[in-house]
């Protein structure tokens, strides 16, 4: 049993994600988490709403909220669609901890007293009219480099370049609208990041196993124009973590808060200590301090390819600085962004389908199932209602829910609600038991090195293979001439079912228990161990029932009115 730490982007308190959101680094995360369970090890899984930042003052100024009270609120929400579309986390904590408060300012004296942070005394963006200096996303233009005209001060999410708010075209306040913006003079407090450069590019370089898509955009930030440029990581706000050093004030920075990608990714570590602090686990260090024990603990981060930059650089310079036994990330799985009919799924713009608009239409499976086997990991992908209808149809209906069905009602119907006895195995059963073991293994080669696609693909071919001999052994023909051989073939059909559910249960949980439990309260869940005995668990006698139809099919009525509903934007 292996040790395993898993940690998810955390999503932005700014209202309901989308499923692009979803796909991103929350979905694959719990498949990974879910298959490592599933195999025997230990596994802690966290995610955290990241709740400050402009991203917080924008929406609860929109609510009508304190901003403190939209995010408690918020988190509930998000927490309760989480549970929704089964997200397995061991915690889901908040970054305006207490926790993460300590430790934010823990980290920022340890980086001070290694002379990794300098102040700078700079010039930014004033708005008259909003009385205020404006942070980065409050600012918004067109990008000097791609020319998309709806960039962020910080960064352009179409072509990720990183930014500062005097690159825009044109720029504007997000708050007010006004253009009448000028530049004064204020001080803010910088990661020296430039001088840990070698250190870092060594480090990334050292991640030999590492997707391109992560490698790559690091690479970027490291080389591109003057290299790896130092990073402002305190800002002008009211709603943050207060600047101090430890539990010191720092003189110069009253009033000031922590830039929310400093404090944001350090909440992973806050998170555990969370996550202990209420009563789920009893010891927090033994997964994040490598003097305690996380030398052995394989740590794998989740995320879209826009965080790929902060998780790459920012963050383990911060690690890294402190020069403390912290535990570093040992892989990143990135994904591209998945589109959405034509265009970009988009929070800000309400563009989509957001993932409480998703459960009140079809339960979480049906999403899981799709997202995944279509995640965007060698380059974006695109959601269309035509391909997801005909995915689910295809996938989850006429190959697994089929199978199943025929299986359980055909087996009642002519042996009653037990598994027969009858004849041994024969060549037909042999061959596909040979044929399956190969592909099992060949499935969890794939989600060991977490190729979701991969997974996806081998696994729904895992369920027509059951199909396949289904159709070619015929019991309902056989049970005519030769009851034992029919009794045979249900036999093994039935083991089926209980293998396919629990290879499954990391993709469609709710199914795959729905599956198990047609074999009784406690059915044996151990995944299979790549031998003959995986199909002969369930003995003659032993009692199953016919379940509920796993998948409806998606009628064309439906997708064509779910496809007019979601043209246009969530009000």
């Amino acid at each position: 049993m292996a040790r395993h730490l898993i940690t998810s982007a955390i999503p932005y308190i700014n209202g309901i994600k989308h499923l692009g959101n979803l796909v991103g680094s929350q979905l694959p995360a719990d498949l990974y988490a879910r298959y490592l369970r599933g195999r025997g090890h230990e596994v802690l899984f966290l995610c955290a709403t990241d709740e400050h930042g402009t991203p917080a003052e924008l929406a609860a100024a929109k609510a009508g909220k304190p901003v403190r009270e939209y995010c408690a609120e918020m988190h509930a929400v998000q927490a309760d669609i989480a549970r929704g579309f089964r997200l397995s986390f061991d915690h889901f904590g908040r970054s305006s901890s207490p926790q993460n408060h300590r430790l934010t300012q823990h980290f920022a004296g340890r980086l001070a007293d290694a002379d990794l942070i300098r102040e700078v005394t700079e010039r930014q963006m004033y708005s008259p009219a909003d009385g205020r200096f404006l942070p980065d996303r409050y600012i918004e233009g067109t990008c000097p480099n791609c020319g998309f005209d709806s960039a962020r001060g910080d960064q352009c999410d179409n072509c990720t370049k990183q930014l500062d708010p005097v690159d825009l075209i044109n720029p504007h306040s997000t708050i007010s609208g006004s253009t009448d913006l000028e530049m004064r003079e204020t001080k803010h407090l910088y990661l020296r990041q430039s001088a840990m450069k070698d250190q870092l590019e060594a480090w990334i370089d050292s991640k030999t196993d590492w997707p391109v898509l992560t490698t790559s955009i690091a690479r970027k930030w490291l080389n591109d124009g003057d290299g790896l440029q130092d990073r402002g990581i305190t800002r002008d706000l009211d709603w943050g973590i207060p600047v101090r050093k430890g539990d010191a004030d720092w003189p110069g920075m009253e009033g000031k808060v922590f830039y929310v990608w400093f404090d944001a990714p350090i909440e992973y570590i806050a998170c555990a200590q969370e996550w202990v602090e209420a009563g789920k686990g009893d010891d927090w260090e033994r997964w994040w301090r490598t003097d305690k024990g996380a030398d052995d603990v394989s740590y794998t981060q989740f995320m879209g390819k826009d965080n790929v930059p902060f998780h790459t650089l920012g963050f383990p310079a911060t690690i890294i600085g402190s020069g403390e036994p912290w535990k570093l990330v040992d892989f990143i799985k990135s994904f591209n962004y998945l589109n959405y009919d034509g265009g970009q799924f988009s929070t800000s713009r309400g563009r989509g389908v957001f993932m409480d608009q998703a459960l009140d239409i079809l339960p979480a499976d049906y999403w899981r199932w799709w997202l995944l086997s279509h995640a965007p990991e060698s380059s974006d992908a695109e959601f269309t209602w035509e391909n997801f209808q005909a995915s689910v149809n295809k996938d989850l209906a006429d190959v697994l829910g089929n199978f199943v069905s025929r299986v359980t009602k055909f087996a009642r119907s002519r042996f009653g609600e037990a598994v027969p006895d009858g004849g041994a195995y024969g060549p037909q059963e042999e061959t596909l038991i040979a044929d399956l073991t190969k592909r099992i293994a060949t499935y969890q080669a794939h989600m060991d090195a977490m190729e979701v696609r991969k997974s996806a693909q081998e696994l729904r071919a895992i369920w027509v293979a059951g199909n396949e001999y289904l159709q070619t052994a015929a019991p309902w023909a056989a049970f005519k001439s030769d009851p034992d051989r029919a009794a045979a073939i249900v036999r093994l059909s039935l083991n089926l079912i209980r293998v396919y559910a629990i290879l499954s249960a990391p993709f469609i949980p709710d199914t795959a228990d729905t599956m198990l439990n047609a074999f009784g309260s406690a059915p044996d869940r151990r995944w299979p161990r790549g031998t003959p005995d995986d199909f002969t668990v369930l003995q003659p006698g032993d009692a199953f029932s016919v379940p509920e139809n796993l998948f409806a099919k998606i009628e064309d009525s439906q997708r064509a009115d779910w496809q007019e509903r979601f043209a246009g934007t969530r009000i």
